[in-house]
C-alpha cells in the first residue's frame, strides 16, 4: 500500500489571513467583513452552526480553511424554495451537503416511527427545522439555485446510503442516494483525506467527472465502466445454488492464497525449477490484485424484491470494509452503475492532531442570540480523543461510517484542547464532561502486526473472542487520565462515553483508575441483553463479562470510599429476540434489582448488519443461502411494545400487558405479590407513572411531617438510589456512544 499524502501537505490555495475568521461566514455581510466576493466552498448542513470539533461541518469548514479555501456555511436553510441556497452566492468550486451530525430520519422519528417533539441540534431545541432525507432535498434545492454547480454529498446520512439499502421508515429497499440526489460525488467515512485532494484538484481546473481514483468516494458511471482495461470484475450478483454447475470465484474471500509462480513458465526438457514465493511476496501479490479488482453486487432491481439476495449483498459489502485489502464495489441501478472505491485510509496521529488543533471558536454562531442548543450543551466541555470502533456491534453504524481502525490523537494534542476549554470556553467550572469517542477505552488500541491488519477480514476484533493480535494495553489511556487531572484549573474529569467492559477487565488498573477518579456516581455500561442467542446476533460478549466487570468496579469503588453504580443499557426487539428471551432478561433485571426508566427499542438504520437481519430474516454473519436458518424478527407494533414492556416490568402501565402474556404462555407462576414474582396480581386499573410518583412524594411528605424518615424515591437524578438509577438510551435527538438514539 502506497503511503498516502499528508492531509496538511498541500500548498494553500490562497494567501492565508494573518488571523482566522472568528466564525465561518453565514451571510453576505460577514463575507464582506472578511473581504470576500465569493466562497470557494459552501457547506450546507441540517444542524445549527456550532464552531466546535464535535460538529462535522465545523471540522470540514476549518479543515478547508486551513487548505487556503474560502468556506461559507448555510445552516438549516428553508428547503421549501431555492432562495435560501442563494444566500452566499454561487460557490466557485462546489456545494458540500450534509444532513448534519445525525441521520435526518433518525433525528426526527422514534423507533416506533413517531415524530419527535424536539431536535437537539437546533437552537431552542425546536423540531421541524430540517426536512426528511435532508441530503436529497438540500442537493436538489442547491442544484435548482445554481444549475451546473458541482454537488458533493457526505456525512453519516450519505455514507449509510451509498448503495441500495433497506429503509425502515418506508419499509422498502431504496436506491443509493447518488441517483436520487443527482450529486456529482459522494464522500463516505472520515472524509478529510479525500476532501483535501478533491478540492485542490477541482481548484486546479480538473473536472469532477474525471476524478475517479479517490478512496472513500462513490459516484455514478456508465454501465460496465472500469478505471482501466486490466481491471478484473468478480461477479457476485447471485448466491450459490446446491450442486456444482460451474466454477465460481467465492465472493466472500478476496482471492486465492497463492500467487503466480515462475515454475509455471515453460522450461527446457529435463529442467525443473521450483521457486516458491515467500510470505511477503504473497501478501504484495494479493494486495496488488485487490487494488485492480471490483466486486459486482446484485443490482438494485434485484435486491429490492429479493430479501435473501439483499442479505448476500450486505455480507459481501461488509467483508470489503478493511481499507487494507478492500476491493472496489459496483452495483447496477437501471442502465448505470454506482461505483464505490475502497474505504479511506485512516489518519495518522499527526494528522488527527492537526485536525483537532484547528482554530475553532468552540461556541455557537452569534446569530443564535444565546438560544439553547441541547447537543452543544452536552459536548461543550468534552474532548474527542479517537475515532473508529473495532467492536462491530451489528446494530451500530459507527463501523460502517468511521471504520474499524482506531485513529487516536497524541497526549499533548488532547491536553492542549483541555487547556483551550479551560482558558476560552465560557461557563467552564473546572469539570471536563468526557474524554472519549465512539468507545471510551479503545484509545491507541490496534493490531500488533500491520500485515495481519491489512489482510484481516474479521468483522469484529472482540467477537466471538478478543483477537490474539489485538493490543489491549490500557496504560497509555491511564497515563492520559493522570496527566489531564494534573492540569491547573481542572477539578474533575468524567468519562461519559460508553466503554467496552470486555476490554476493561483485561486491565484491573484501568478499572481502579476509572472508579477512583472518573465516575460521578453512575457509569454507563451496555450489556444490551443477557441471552446468548440474541447476543450472537449483536456480536456482543456474554453477560459473564459484564458480571466480571461489575465485581471489579464495585470492589474498586469501595476501596476508593465511593458509593457508585452501573447504569446498564439494553435493547428490546433486536433481531434474533424471542418473547422468552425478553422474559429471561426481565427476570435478570428483577433479580439484580434494576429498574430502567427510558429504554431503547431496536431501530433499523441503513447499512447496519442487524438491519439486514430485520429485513431479510437471514444472518449475514454466516454464508447466505436460500434455506439458511431464519432469524426471529420482531416487526409488529404490539410485539415490539411487549418487548419494551419486559424491560420496564416495574411500570404499572405495563402490568396488564405482561399479565396477559404470562397467563397465555403458561407462566402465571410469575404473577403475584411475593418478591420472586415479576408483576403483581392486582386486578385494578394500572396507575400511571405520574400518579405513582405523586403518591410516593405525598407519602414521603406525610412521613416527614410525622417525624419519621422515608427512603428516597428511585429516580434518574438520585445517585443514592443505586441500582434503581435509570438508563437513558433514548435522549431525544442526541446520539449515544453507538451513534444511535
Amino acid at each position: 500500500m502506497n503511503q498516502p499524502q499528508h492531509i496538511f501537505s498541500y500548498v494553500p490555495r490562497q494567501v492565508r489571513r494573518a488571523e482566522k475568521a472568528p466564525f465561518l461566514p453565514m451571510t453576505r455581510e460577514e463575507m464582506e467583513v472578511l473581504g470576500w466576493d465569493a466562497c470557494d466552498v459552501i457547506l450546507v448542513t441540517g444542524d445549527a452552526y456550532v464552531d466546535h470539533p464535535s460538529f462535522g461541518m465545523a471540522i470540514i469548514g476549518r479543515f478547508l480553511e486551513a487548505q487556503g479555501f474560502r468556506v461559507g456555511i448555510i445552516s438549516q436553510p428553508d428547503w421549501r424554495s431555492a432562495e435560501a441556497f442563494r444566500a452566499l452566492g454561487r460557490p466557485r468550486l462546489y456545494f458540500g451537503i450534509t444532513a448534519g451530525n445525525m441521520d435526518s430520519m433518525v433525528n426526527r422519528y422514534t423507533a416506533e416511527r413517531k415524530i419527535r417533539s424536539d431536535d437537539a441540534y437546533t437552537p431552542g431545541g425546536m423540531a421541524g427545522r430540517r426536512p426528511d432525507r435532508a441530503v436529497l432535498v438540500y442537493s436538489q434545492r442547491a442544484r435548482e439555485a445554481y444549475p451546473g454547480t458541482t454537488i458533493v454529498i457526505g456525512s453519516i446520512e450519505a455514507s449509510l446510503r451509498r448503495v441500495a439499502h433497506y429503509d425502515y421508515w418506508s419499509d422498502t429497499v431504496r436506491r443509493s442516494v447518488l441517483p436520487d440526489s443527482k450529486a456529482d460525488i459522494l464522500l463516505y467515512g472520515n472524509a478529510e483525506r479525500a476532501l483535501a485532494e478533491l478540492t485542490h484538484r477541482l481548484a486546479a481546473g480538473e473536472k469532477v467527472e474525471d476524478i475517479r481514483d479517490l478512496r472513500g468516494t462513490a459516484f455514478m458511471v456508465p454501465r460496465g465502466w472500469k478505471p482501466a482495461d486490466d481491471w478484473l470484475e468478480v461477479d457476485s450478483t447471485r448466491i450459490d445454488t446446491p450442486g456444482k454447475v460451474e466454477q465460481h470465484k467465492n465472493p466472500y474471500v478476496s482471492d486465492q492464497d497463492s500467487a503466480p509462480c515462475s515454475a509455471d513458465e515453460e522450461k527446457p526438457a529435463g529442467e525443473k525449477v521450483i521457486n516458491l514465493p515467500n510470505r511477503a511476496d504473497k501478501i504484495a501479490a494479493r494486495l496488488k490484485q485487490n487494488a485492480q479488482t471490483t466486486v459486482r453486487l446484485p443490482a438494485f432491481e434485484a435486491v429490492k424484491d429479493d430479501p435473501v439476495l439483499y442479505a448476500h449483498a450486505s455480507r459481501v459489502m461488509h467483508l470489503e470494509s478493511n481499507p487494507g485489502n478492500a476491493r472496489a464495489l459496483v452495483q447496477a441501478h437501471a442502465d448505470r452503475d454506482v461505483w464505490l472505491n475502497p474505504p479511506p485510509l485512516p489518519l495518522s496521529m499527526e494528522e488527527m492532531d492537526g485536525v483537532y488543533g484547528l482554530p475553532f471558536a468552540r461556541a455557537p454562531h452569534p446569530s443564535y442570540d444565546g438560544l439553547r442548543i441541547p447537543a452543544w450543551e452536552m459536548i461543550r466541555f468534552s474532548v474527542n480523543i479517537m475515532r473508529g470502533c473495532f467492536g462491530g456491534c451489528t446494530f451500530c453504524s459507527i463501523t460502517e461510517h468511521e471504520g474499524r481502525v482506531i485513529q487516536s490523537r497524541s497526549e499533548p494534542s488532547i491536553l492542549r484542547e483541555i487547556e483551550e476549554i479551560r482558558d476560552h470556553t465560557e461557563g467552564f467550572t473546572g469539570i471536563i464532561s468526557d474524554l472519549g469517542g465512539p468507545s471510551a477505552n479503545m484509545y491507541r488500541m490496534n493490531c500488533r502486526d500491520d500485515n495481519v491488519q491489512r489482510l484481516c477480514r474479521r468483522l469484529s476484533c472482540v467477537y466471538p473472542s478478543i483477537c490474539v493480535n489485538l493490543d489491549t494495553d490500557h496504560s497509555k489511556l491511564i497515563s492520559l487520565y493522570r496527566k489531564a487531572r494534573e492540569l491547573p484549573g481542572i477539578k474533575r474529569i468524567f468519562i461519559g462515553s460508553g466503554l467496552r467492559y470486555d476490554l476493561a477487565v483485561r486491565s484491573p488498573e484501568y478499572i481502579r483508575e476509572l472508579a477512583a477518579h472518573h465516575v460521578g456516581g453512575l457509569l454507563k455500561i451496555a450489556p444490551e441483553h443477557t441471552e446468548e442467542n440474541v447476543l450472537s446476533k449483536m456480536m456482543k460478549p456474554g453477560i459473564g463479562a459484564y458480571e466480571e466487570f461489575r465485581r471489579m468496579f464495585e470492589r474498586f469503588s469501595r476501596e476508593a470510599g465511593k458509593e457508585q453504580y452501573l447504569v446498564p443499557y439494553f435493547i428490546a426487539a433486536h433481531p434474533g429476540t424471542t418473547d422468552e428471551d425478553m422474559l429471561n432478561l426481565a427476570l435478570w433485571l428483577k433479580k439484580n434489582n434494576f429498574r430502567l426508566d427510558q429504554v431503547q427499542t431496536f431501530m433499523p438504520t441503513p447499512l447496519a448488519i442487524a438491519t439486514t437481519m430485520y429485513h431479510s430474516r437471514k444472518n449475514p454473519l454466516q454464508k447466505i443461502t436460500k434455506d439458511a436458518e431464519p432469524v426471529e424478527t420482531v416487526r409488529k407494533g404490539p410485539v415490539r411494545r411487549l418487548h419494551k414492556a419486559f424491560l420496564r416490568y416495574h411500570d404499572p402501565d405495563n402490568w396488564q400487558l405482561l399479565r396477559e402474556w404470562l397467563r397465555r404462555n403458561g407462566r402465571a407462576d410469575l404473577i403475584g405479590n411475593a418478591p420472586h414474582h415479576l408483576v403483581p396480581a392486582w386486578k385494578s386499573a394500572p396507575v400511571s407513572r405520574h400518579q405513582s410518583q405523586k403518591g410516593q412524594r405525598d407519602k414521603q411528605a406525610a412521613t416527614s411531617r410525622a417525624g419519621g424518615q422515608a427512603k428516597p424515591a428511585a429516580s434518574p437524578g438520585n445517585a443514592k438510589a443505586g441500582k434503581f438509577a435509570a438508563g437513558s438510551r433514548q435522549r431525544k435527538g442526541v446520539p449515544t456512544r453507538s451513534g444511535r438514539k
